[in-house]
């Protein structure tokens, strides 16, 4: 089992230089896989749209809270750190062109040594999206377009790349430097669409805040998909949601027993360094991470 923790966004932190560079090192020091960040590029004051991940269906982040761009606090972390995984979790491919994304992830991951992973989703706030001039409804059909893009350009193509979709449409495109090591690209969301497209594009899967059943349905669609593509359902990883001040290795292992290859571990909303790291310690010593 891996273990990741996400940045406290909540806290409205992450965008604090000297907590975030101390904060990273410190869970290097002991000795979890990876940092994951969040990505808003824009939160509303006022939106229709339904958050999917709490009952009240309204997101618990104010609209003022600072979320730093991912692929931005992930270059900074690099230059703070040495082993650490930089991850995003998700960043929201509506919000991004592909070409671009290609270029900048690329970027991070050869000046970090190869330690990027890229957790992508198609985001729930139709609000956010259409600011950013991306039609909400088609996100999805965008999304595995926007996938084998960024694949397409991240490949050692002499010619130059070269991509025809319903969306994305380019020839010989030169794309440098490339990504230092092959970038896994892991799926976010809790729908059968997103499993079925981490089964078809993506290196993993990342079904936060599903359960039971549920749970089971989307990672057997998964694996379906995988293999109606030609594709190997057991090279794919499964990553699922706990807390950091509540997992121990008894409830690491029924994640394991539910075929979870990494724990992604949330913070509480905490604002003082000293407090967070504590609540870190106590975290990679439960799981025998550091003694």
């Amino acid at each position: 089992m891996k273990y990741a923790v996400v940045a406290p966004v909540a806290g409205g932190v992450t965008a604090d230089p000297a907590w975030m560079a101390e904060f990273a090192r410190h869970l290097e020091a002991c000795g979890f896989e990876s940092i994951v960040v969040v990505e808003h590029t824009v939160l509303m004051t006022q939106y229709a749209s339904v958050y999917p991940y709490d009952a009240s269906g309204r997101v618990e982040l104010t609209a003022d809270t600072p979320v730093p761009d991912p692929l931005d606090l992930l270059a900074f972390l690099a230059a703070h750190t040495e082993r650490l995984v930089l991850a995003t979790g998700v960043l929201v491919l509506p919000n991004h062109h592909p070409v671009v994304l290609a270029k900048r992830v690329a970027t991070v991951d050869a000046l970090s040594g190869g330690r990027v992973r890229l957790a992508v989703g198609t985001g729930w706030l139709a609000e956010e999206l259409r600011a950013c001039g991306a039609d909400f409804a088609t996100r999805g059909a965008r999304a595995d377009e926007q996938i084998q893009v960024l694949r397409t350009l991240w490949a050692d193509t002499p010619n130059g790349a070269s991509f025809h979709g319903k969306f994305f449409d380019f020839d010989h495109a030169m794309s440098y430097p490339k990504p230092a090591a092959r970038i896994p690209i892991h799926i976010g969301g809790h729908s059968r669409a997103a499993a079925r497209r981490a089964g078809r594009f993506g290196d993993g899967f990342q079904p936060l805040g599903v359960a039971g059943a549920e749970l089971a349905g989307l990672v057997s669609r998964m694996r379906s998909a995988a293999t109606e593509s030609g594709r190997d359902p057991n090279a794919l990883e499964l990553s699922l949601g706990h807390m950091v001040a509540k997992i121990d290795q008894g409830r690491a292992e029924k994640l394991a027993d539910l075929g979870a290859h990494r724990a992604i571990l949330a913070m509480p909303p905490v604002t003082a360094l000293e407090e967070a790291t504590d609540v870190v310690s106590a975290c990679a010593q439960r799981l025998g991470l550091i003694s």
